[in-house]
């Protein structure tokens, strides 16, 4: 989630930047000493078994993601376009397809830096494609997260396990189901990049050229989706589009977490949501919108947002309600479409930069 407040203060962590170069070098191998167990073996700290995802790949996903050797994930670094590299691979393994009229899945977009002389930085959002019973016909749901982070400041590396590594994560894993399991409408999967300066990567969605947003009903956005001692997840939204609440109401009586409605009202102050992760560029054009996350924790932009410290029997849980969530708004799509409104005037929410 793009920054809302100011950042708690942390225990000093310890960790300085890495090695020039050696992030990614390490990037390369992660895979070979990074796992989880697979199969039917135990993972540590999840007792619920899940019905809709692959657990294992996801935490796997996650702690890849959040790793050092990535530097935080900063939107135009090495390690950012590391990670953009591992959520490729999972979207080739689980079969989604680019969008029609689009050879491959990486689109990419320039990002103006602050400094007058400094040249653009390119970011790259990567957007996969589940065809419904009619492709390219009727109502689309669009699925999104994102992937960068804050990087490394003051010598420290910002890891963003939570943010956003597990709604990254997640993502796949909601895509993988219904990869496997054809949804009644299309659905856009979108890992999108440099939120935290702005956006940006929603922004560049939003105007993109051969993406029909006219067909999208929805957006549902994941970000900050695997830390939570209470076991409760909030979707924000429904205040706005009223006709979701039976939905949501309806999802909440048999989720495996704590499903809760909120942070949605503009008398929440700083509280409201509404704007502040990549849903609010798809809400100013009109589009209802269900934002899924946790309430801030000690780790929520400071360097300790680190793997270990996620929950992971509620992230778990937490994936499988988002499988449930999106299940649900696909059977109901054509309804929801009819909840779009009049887009906002552009300067309710002004443009990011790199920092």
């Amino acid at each position: 989630m793009s920054e809302k407040k100011p950042v708690r203060p942390h225990p000093q962590s310890g960790r300085r930047s890495l090695v020039p170069g050696a992030g990614i070098v390490l990037a390369v191998i992660l895979g070979a000493w990074l796992f989880w167990p697979k199969g039917q073996a135990p993972l540590p700290g999840v007792t619920y078994k899940p019905a809709y995802i692959e657990a294992a790949e996801m935490l796997h996903l996650a702690q890849v993601l959040s790793s050092d050797a990535l530097e935080g994930r900063a939107a135009g670094t090495a390690g950012n376009e590391a990670a953009r590299g591992f959520i490729h691979k999972r979207f080739e393994e689980i079969g989604l397809l680019p969008l029609p009229g689009f050879g491959g899945y990486t689109h990419t977009f320039p990002i103006v830096p602050r400094e007058a002389d400094a040249a653009p930085i390119i970011g790259a959002n990567l957007i996969g494609f589940i065809p419904g019973r009619t492709p390219g016909e009727g109502p689309a749901l669009l699925i999104t997260a994102h992937y960068d982070h804050l990087g490394i400041r003051e010598g420290e590396i910002y890891n963003g396990a939570d943010d956003n590594a597990s709604g990254a994560s997640a993502l796949v894993a909601v895509a993988e189901y219904f990869a496997l399991n054809r949804p009644e409408h299309d659905i856009v999967i979108a890992a999108l990049d440099a939120e935290e300066i702005g956006l940006l990567g929603a922004r560049a969605v939003a105007r993109m050229e051969g993406l029909e947003m006219s067909r999208v009903a929805l957006n549902m956005n994941l970000d900050m989706v695997g830390r939570s001692e209470a076991g409760e997840l909030y979707v924000a939204g429904t205040y706005h589009s009223p006709g979701l609440v039976p939905v949501i109401e309806a999802l909440a009586e048999r989720a495996p977490v704590t499903l809760l409605m909120g942070h949605d009202r503009p008398e929440d102050g700083p509280d409201d949501w509404t704007l502040q992760s990549d849903h609010g560029v798809f809400h100013q054009m009109g589009l209802p919108i269900l934002y899924f996350g946790v309430e801030d924790h000690p780790g929520y932009h400071n360097p300790g947002d680190d793997f270990e410290f996620l929950t992971p029997d509620f992230f778990v849980r937490a994936a499988d309600t988002l499988v449930m969530a999106a299940m649900a708004v696909d059977a109901e799509l054509p309804r929801i479409y009819s909840l779009r409104r009049n887009p906002a005037a552009e300067t309710d929410q002004p443009e990011g930069n790199a920092e």
